[in-house]
This record gives C-alpha cells, structure tokens and sequence, in this order.
C-alpha cells in the first residue's frame, strides 16, 4: 500500500520542471531535452520568447539575441549556470521553481491554528461534471448520483464519529439539513472511515438526527470520485452534477480554536446561491479536518480525463462557461459567443491557438516569490488550471466531440445580461452619445444625476455600454462641475477592456452619498460604422454600512518623457502611505506603448517586495488584480509604481515611433498610472480619512 495524496497541478509546471533540472545541472539528462521539445511547439527546433513565456530567462538563453533559442543554446546556459538563478528581467529573483505534485490543500499544514482558506475555483475542479457514481446507505439501500428525484441540489457531506471535528460540526449539519431539505436540497452524508463500527453510525445517525442517505464509503470511491480530502469537506452538486462548492461548512471550528458562532457561513451562502441560479461568491475553500488516504486501489481522485474521454458536454462545455462565457454570449463584450456546441467546434482552433500562447483567458500576472499553488494569491485569477487546459487542448486534438448531450451542464444565465445579478438601482445618460464611423474622438463627458434622498452603500458595480464595440473604457467618478476629470484621483467605478464589474464581499461596500452626480468620462473608439451609445450604470446595494469602506488612489508621473525609438524605457511614481492600509487589488493603465509593469512595496526597515508583476502588458486587456486576501500595509512604507514603454518600430501597435511621447487621455499619447484598491483599518465607514495619491 501507498499514500496517494491529493495533487493540485499548476499551469507553470512545464516551466517549473525545465528549471528543476536545470538547477541541478543536468545537462546531459534527457528530461532537459523532453522540456525542451515541450517549449517548442511549432517542432522547428528553435523556442520562441511566446513559447517560454518568460522574459528574463528567454533573454539569458537567447546568446546571439536573434529572437528564438537553439537546444545547443540551452546546453551551453545550463553548464555556465545561467538556468539556475532566473529573475524576472528587473533584478528580482523570479519564484522558486514549483514540484510537478504538491500536498492537497486540505492536507495538515504547521500552522498551529487553522480556519478555512478561499481556493481557486480552477484548482479545486468546481464547475467541473462529477461522475454519476452508485453506493449503497447504511440501510442497503443503492442509490446514483444522477438520480435527484428533483432536487435543484445535492449536497454531499463528509462526516464520521471519531475525528473530532467532524463530531462537532453534527449539530450543524442536522440544523442546515432541516432548514434546506425544505428547499429542495438533497442530502448524503458520506462517512470515508472504514474502521468506525456500523452500529455507532447507526447511533449517530439517530442520535443527530439525519434524514438524507448515510453511507459507510469504506473503499472511498464516493470520496474519490469527489476529490475529497478531509473528513469535514461539504460538496454541492447542481441539478447537472456540476460542483459549485467545495469546502468547509463554515469557519466556527478549526484547528486550534472554536468560536461561539461562524463569521463565515460558507455552505448555507453556496446552497443560497445555487438556488437562486447564481454561483457562489466564495466557491470553494479548504477544510480543516482528519486527512483522508487514499491507496492504489482507488484511482486518483485529479487524475487528467483520458483524450479519449473528453467530450463537448461532459467537459469543455464547463470548461467554457466558467472561462470564457462572461464576455463570449449574446450582449456579452466578445464579438464571438461561444453559447452551444456548434459555435465553440467553428473556433476550436483558434480556441487551442490563443490558450497555447497563453492570450486567453486573459491574465497576466507572473507567479511572485513564495507564491503557492495551493493558496491562490488573487482572488480572480483568470488562468485555466493545468487540467482544464490539457482537457481542452485533448479535445480539440480528438477532433472536438460532442458527447452526450444529456452530460450538458444547466445554462448559465445573466439576470438582465447583467453580471452582478438584477441590479437595486441602474442610472443611464440622459441622451445618446453620437459616435462617427472613422477617426480620432476626444474623450467625452456625460453627467448623469442619481437624485438618491439618501446615503447608500454599493457592494457591486457594473458597467454596461450601449455600444462595446466603440466604447474602449468608461472611468466614472463621482465629482460635480464640468471641469476634466483627473484619472489621478482614482475612480468609483470602471469599465475597461476585460473588466467591467467591481464586486466586493460581505463587510466592504463602496459610499454614494445622497444626491451624488455620476461623472461618466468615456473614451470612443470609431469602428467603421457610425453609431450611438447609450452607456449604463448598476448598482446591488448593501444591507447597510459596511464594516470597511472600499476607496482607490492613483500613482502617476505625468512628467513621463518617453524618446523616440526607445524600446524599453522605465518611468516610476511612489505613494507615501500616511496612515495603515489594507490593500485590496492593482490595476495598472498605460496606452499602446505599455510594454510592462510592476508594483514594489519599500518597507521602513528597508526591505523590497514585489506585490504585483505584469512583464507582458497588453492594453486591450486592463485588468484588476484582486488579492485573495488583503495585505496590510504600514504608515511610511511606499508603494513604487514602475512601467516599461516600448516606442519603437519594433512595436506594431506604435501609432508613431518617431514622437517623443508625453501624458496625455488620447490613446496616442501615453499615461503611466497604477491604480491601487484599499480600505483603512479601523476607519469608520464615511468619515474622512483624508486621500491617497501618488506621483511625481
């Protein structure tokens, strides 16, 4: 017998790998040369920058700089040692290189305290088909997955009578049992320890008073066909057998502590929104509990699908939904939508195109030093996990099949075609914008009045143009007058290429004071065909005032000079905190010339981190980085804003290589501005705290 942990793989783990045996030195070991053929897609011998995806190490490799690195290049940078000790191009180590296998998160881990941690939907397999396994109850009565009997969910609990957190979580189980089997929830109760006496399970079963099916899975194929890893996991499974949620009931109980009653209600939330036809806000997390193990005789619960297995129904069709249906859709911002089989099979090559090169689904963040696979450190990380990505790529490869369409996840819906849900409140202009077919339009500004009697607290925003086409990015802010609004002062809401939502969780809100007037600065994009644009704005109010208050400061230079032909040039900005912040997300905006950025924190003790790096900008994807979980910053410490520029010819989107270029809101002038999300810690909600901005 083995242990066979839980794995989660990681999209960098082809990279990882070429760099572990590059460290050791083994250039002679045909592991190089098999990462080395990986990289070389095109089969031509020759690696591309696109190909490695990593600048700083492409340009160590790249010996004679003609663009593509040669297997005899290789050789001779592993044996000088220039493999070992990549950095991210900017003098910072780049992260330790990340084992192909690392221990699942629900693993124990040596922190002594343990409450339950978001996860990455990706990693964890939500929005993944669970198969339709059959297991018997205690009772010996057998029982399919896919058999409901009209339940609009199953909720699947890990439970036993022996690990102590799962004895005390029995009473809470019990309650939300009874409160949701009303509702059309299914319940299984899954107990994966196979020394524990069928007689004290039967006592349990009486003494907590369970009604859903409880099943003794002493061979863990329930289990494992769930990915379970601990004995106090909750699994909630759609009407299609898709999972929405995995992870703890809630965070009352954990490793090292209690508390009198949840601040987290975890499984309830989940169970709330599958019945409301939404995804969870927090769709999956770990759980702390009794470590499950699993042997060979039970097949690995994150096993890759065989390409032989891999179906349009049975999996890209989630693949496709959780991924790329939020722009891809009728009324979505994508010109293309990707809603049925036959549209996705028409591009599937070019689908299989722009995953390899990593364009789509759009991210760009690099990994940061200490960065864990198993603890995501943004929140909305956009990559395709390594999984889904060899998912799809093996089906394109077999010829993209259909399947069976009874496999077909539930239609995701848009309430409204809005993101955020039916918005409380939506606010569109007065009139429409005309918007000619051709040429250059200077930014436009349109007042819209709110007439609110009253303050409001705003947990989500969307913004909604009229006409996506034509409309590259809206900023709104909340001054009056008809002065320019200065981008440097951040923003209330925003709509830019690839976001157009702001969403916060429970205790953080954003401020609409009473009568406030919406400041729409919209940035027009001719394409060809003369147009209006009738923009909109919605808003989901909170309950009431939050616990934090969600503001955002602007670092800038707009002193920036970039000359002309320069294809690397550094411009940078600081922001001198003046009191503690928790910083919440970054999003970074320069124009066409925008080739790199990076956010760094300097500390008061001297020290340097990296919070945010971006080595391949793109301006059509502007995207907000939202931190998985806040990072608290100090009065005196500085946040340092960098960004690269490329104005040479070598640039094909440099409308004129020959300009010295200076700031300016045409997107053939150029802006240098990193915008930070952030709350004050102990600040109350509405109270001046005085504004953050930075530049020089």
């Amino acid at each position: 017998m083995m242990l066979r942990p839980i794995v989660l793989f990681t999209g960098t783990l082809a990279l990882a790998a070429f760099l572990v045996v590059a460290q050791r030195g083994a250039t002679d070991e045909p592991d190089l040369r098999l990462r080395f053929d990986r990289f070389d897609r095109d089969g031509d011998g020759r690696v591309t920058a696109a190909e490695l995806g990593q600048p700083a190490l492409f340009r160590r490799l790249d010996e004679n700089g003609d663009g593509a690195v040669t297997w005899a290049e290789t050789e001779r940078a592993a044996r000088a040692g220039r493999l070992g000790d990549a950095d991210n191009g900017r003098g910072e180590q780049a992260p330790e290189a990340q084992p192909a296998a690392v221990a699942a998160p629900n693993a124990f881990t040596d922190e002594v305290r343990q409450g339950p941690r978001p996860l990455g939907a990706n990693a964890a397999r939500v929005g993944e088909l669970i198969a339709d396994v059959v297991f018997t109850d205690l009772d010996g009565v057998r029982h399919r997955l896919g058999e409901t009997g009209g339940a609009e969910a199953t909720a699947l609990i890990l439970t036993g009578t022996s690990c102590p957190l799962t004895q005390k979580y029995a009473p809470t189980l019990a309650a939300i049992e009874e409160r949701y089997a009303a509702r059309g929830v299914r319940f299984v109760f899954v107990n994966p320890t196979a020394s524990e006496p069928v007689a004290r399970l039967r006592e349990a079963v009486a003494t907590q008073g369970l009604d859903g099916p409880y099943v003794h899975d002493t061979d863990k194929r329930l289990a494992a066909a769930l990915g379970a890893g601990t004995t106090t996991e909750a699994f909630v499974l759609d009407a299609a057998r898709t999972l929405v949620y995995r992870g703890a009931v809630d965070d009352r109980y954990g490793f090292g502590y209690a508390l009198e009653a949840p601040r987290r209600t975890y499984l309830t939330d989940a169970l709330d929104a599958v019945l409301a036809g939404r995804p969870p806000a927090v769709p999956a997390t770990t759980a702390p509990g009794c470590a499950l193990f699993y042997d060979d005789a039970v097949a690995p619960p994150d096993a890759p699908s065989a390409a032989g297995t891999v179906a349009y129904h049975n999996r890209v069709s989630r693949i496709v939904q959780a991924n790329c249906l939020e722009c891809h859709r009728g009324g979505g911002g994508a010109p293309i939508a990707f809603e049925t089989y036959e549209e996705v099979r028409d591009y599937a090559g070019m689908i299989g195109s722009v995953v390899e090169r990593g364009v789509m689904p759009p991210w760009f963040a690099a990994p940061l030093p200490g960065q864990s696979p198993d603890r995501p450190h943004w929140a909305n990380d956009r990559s395709l996990s390594a999984r889904d990505k060899a998912d799809l790529l093996a089906w394109i490869e077999a010829g993209a099949p259909e399947g069976d369409p009874a496999d077909a996840p539930l239609p995701k819906t848009f309430p409204g075609g809005w993101l955020i849900g039916e918005p409380d409140a939506t606010f569109a202009f007065p009139e429409p914008v005309p918007v000619q077919a051709e040429g250059v339009m200077p930014y436009r500004n349109v007042t819209v009045e709110t007439n609110l009697g009253e303050d409001r607290w705003v947990r989500a925003i969307e913004i909604r143009p009229g006409e996506p086409g034509v409309v590259h990015h809206v900023i709104v802010s909340l001054r009056g007058g008809d002065g320019e609004i200065d981008e440097r002062d951040g923003y209330w809401g925003v709509y830019v290429p690839g976001n157009s939502t702001l969403e916060y969780p429970d205790g953080y809100a954003r401020l609409l004071p009473k009568g406030a007037t919406l400041r729409f600065q919209m940035h027009y994009t001719p394409n060809g065909t003369a147009t209006e644009d009738l923009t909109r704005i919605g808003l989901v109010f909170a309950d009431g005032p939050p616990e934090h208050e969600v503001k955002v400061a602007g670092i800038a230079n707009a002193r920036l000079r970039i000359p002309a032909g320069a294809e690397n040039h550094r411009e940078t900005a600081s922001l001198r905190l003046p009191h503690d912040v928790d910083v919440l997300g970054f999003l970074p905006h320069m124009h066409l010339r925008g080739k790199a950025a990076r956010y760094d924190v300097e500390t008061a003790d001297g020290g340097v981190e990296t919070l945010l790096d971006v080595p391949r900008y793109d301006f059509n994807w502007q995207l907000l980085y939202r931190l998985a979980e806040p990072r608290r910053l100090h009065a005196g410490d500085v946040i340092r804003f960098d960004a690269w520029f490329d104005n040479s010819a070598g640039n094909p989107a440099n409308p004129d290589p020959t300009r010295v270029v200076t700031w300016g809101p045409q997107t053939e002038d150029e802006m240098h501005l990193g915008y930070v999300e952030y709350v004050v810690p102990g600040a109350v909600p509405g109270e001046s705290t005085g504004s953050l901005r930075g530049g020089r």
